[in-house]
């Protein structure tokens, strides 16, 4: 009897996913993406994520225009 298997053996476990719609923060100077306390378990520190980042609604601010410019020089 011939039979054909067809066989797919996976050594990493499937990766999660999540979608997150955030403002972008301050903290001092820098401009930060807080991960919300509700995925503080699965996001802990030192695990290594790939962010991409799409923006939906673009701020028009002029001190950040400011800064840009600033900055420039």
């Amino acid at each position: 009897m011939n039979s054909m298997y067809n066989v797919c053996i996976n050594a990493r476990p499937k990766m999660k996913q999540f979608t997150i719609t955030k403002k972008i923060a301050k903290h001092g100077d820098q401009a930060v993406i807080v991960i919300p306390r509700i995925l503080q378990y699965e996001l802990s520190p030192q695990t290594i994520v790939k962010l991409t980042i799409e923006v939906l609604e673009e701020i028009k601010n002029e001190k950040v225009q400011e800064e840009k410019n600033e900055s420039k020089k």
